[in-house]
């Protein structure tokens, strides 16, 4: 009967592990999802300035910047600090979507070693658990479940041994002990 049980609990492990194991390519699912959108975002933010910089300057942007912030009026000026900063936002998410779809290994590299964090951030504030049931989600989730359930149960044999070890220690100390003569 403890047998079992003993069986049982390791196919709850192994089943808990592949349901995590699963939620990481969502993850990077929905990160890539926001970093998209966050693209089209800065993009159509910045569409009215290239189609300024597109009539006045050639299509050069950083023409027109510097237009903006050579003028003497402080206001243009001004302008031309808010039209660099969206068009550096849409440089550094437009390149870190780049990378992230020509990732080799489908974003998860670019996601753990050079994510924008207030992207990140957000993703997992909002993060919807769900089980993506492709090739790459399959795999990861068996890889994870199989680890998640062999480190539970060695965790859980080395426990085991510990208090066996700790309660025959106890135990013999607890017994009289035969005097030698």
């Amino acid at each position: 009967m403890i047998r079992r049980l003993m069986d049982y609990l390791r196919l709850l492990l192994f089943v808990c592990g592949v349901l995590l194991g699963v939620q990481v390519p969502a993850f990077v699912d929905q990160y890539g999802k926001a970093l998209a959108a966050h693209t089209q975002e800065a993009k159509l933010s910045l569409a009215e300035f290239q189609r300024d910089a597109d009539r006045f300057f050639g299509g050069d942007i950083d023409k027109l910047i510097a237009h903006y912030k050579q003028n003497p009026d402080a206001v243009f000026n001004a302008g031309g600090e808010s039209i660099e900063a969206l068009y550096q936002r849409y440089q550094l998410l437009s390149a870190a979507l780049t990378e992230f779809n020509q990732s080799g290994y489908g974003g998860f590299d670019r996601l753990v070693l050079a994510p924008l964090p207030e992207i990140r951030d957000q993703v997992w504030q909002h993060f919807s658990h769900s089980i993506l049931l492709d090739g790459r989600a399959i795999a990861f989730g068996l890889v994870f479940g199989l680890l998640f359930a062999l480190f539970c149960e060695l965790t859980l044999h080395g426990c085991g041994h510990c208090c066996l070890g700790a309660y025959r220690r106890l135990k013999s100390k607890a017994e009289p002990q035969p005097e030698n003569r």
